[in-house]
């Protein structure tokens, strides 16, 4: 008999985030508990520096994704970036259970992976991943048999008729011991190489 409940476990609250021409795939862990968001979407607690390292990134402005006052993230313009840049957004897990009742990766057990495989093969612009934490990074790795990345770094995965890159990114989280500027960085070098720094998806089709 399975050690985890059904009453232990907890499900997915989002759907996966996958725009049209999709060019890159970022994948963290799992959503933090609801009482922690601050909207209703990806990376949505209000300490965590995602939505600002990507305005660090396209905008060269930390709050270009932050309402400060209100201490709510801008959903609209989020997504209307991400869309524009071919930019997917979804977790490692479907189905987890919390060991210890925190946000923490560490106390995370995977009980149901997100089939990757299947979100790419819906995806055929998709020649990019990128896992944003250690837990997401060893998830990803486990389905396609590849070895995990070091932060910052990537390797290629043979899947069907193309090659998949697999970029490591340092976590979000204010935990992981990096500062905001180093972390953007990281981000931006990786947004560069796979060009989407510098080209939108719709630039993409327009040049072909």
């Amino acid at each position: 008999m399975n050690s985890t409940s059904v009453m232990d476990a907890e499900r997915h609250p989002l759907k996966p985030f996958l725009p049209s021409g999709m060019r890159i795939l970022m994948l963290g862990s799992f959503p933090p508990s609801q009482k922690r968001w601050c909207m209703d979407f990806f990376y949505p607690n209000f300490s965590n520096d995602m939505w600002r390292i990507f305005g660090i990134c396209f905008h060269s402005d930390i709050n270009y994704f932050v309402d400060s006052d209100s201490k709510v993230f801008k959903k609209e313009k989020i997504i209307k970036e991400l869309t524009e840049r071919g930019i997917g957004i979804y977790d490692t897990a479907l189905e987890v259970e919390r060991t210890k009742n925190t946000a923490s990766d560490k106390d995370l057990r995977v009980i149901t992976p997100t089939d990757i495989k299947a979100i790419l093969k819906e995806a055929p612009e998709c020649d990019t991943i990128v896992t944003t934490g250690e837990k997401a990074t060893e998830v990803a790795a486990m389905q396609f048999g590849s070895g995990c990345p070091k932060v910052g770094c990537h390797v290629e995965i043979p899947f069907e008729e193309r090659s998949i890159t697999h970029y490591r990114m340092p976590s979000s989280s204010r935990a992981y011991p990096m500062k905001i500027e180093r972390k953007a960085e990281c981000y931006a070098r990786m947004f560069k190489e796979t060009l989407v720094l510098h080209t939108t998806t719709q630039e993409l089709h327009n040049k072909k």
